[in-house]
């Protein structure tokens, strides 16, 4: 083979290398990240718990950890905070 045949083979096979870098470092810029959800607010797992204020605070008992980070917009509401207080409520009526 010829030594300029050569130089352009090896040249090309090196542009294509080049140009598959540069398509995947594009790719990768433009791909959107996103974090896995952690807010408490989305978990099942926090709804179910019991809260950690519920041996300290009687007002607290029967409430999950969601409810009672809720708890404070509930009261200025006056919006029932447990499932005693909701039947309580539907025998009122």
């Amino acid at each position: 083979m010829k030594r300029s045949t050569m130089n352009t083979v090896v040249g090309s096979a090196l542009a294509a290398a080049a140009g598959v870098f540069v398509y995947k470092a594009y790719q990768e810029k433009n791909t959107v990240r996103v974090q896995e959800d952690i807010d408490m607010h989305n978990s099942k797992e926090i709804d179910e718990r019991e809260s950690v204020y519920a041996i300290e605070d009687s007002s607290e008992q029967g409430l999950s950890q969601l409810d009672s980070a809720y708890r404070e917009e509930w009261q200025a509401n006056a919006f029932p905070q447990t499932q005693k207080e909701l039947r309580e409520l539907e025998e009122d009526k």
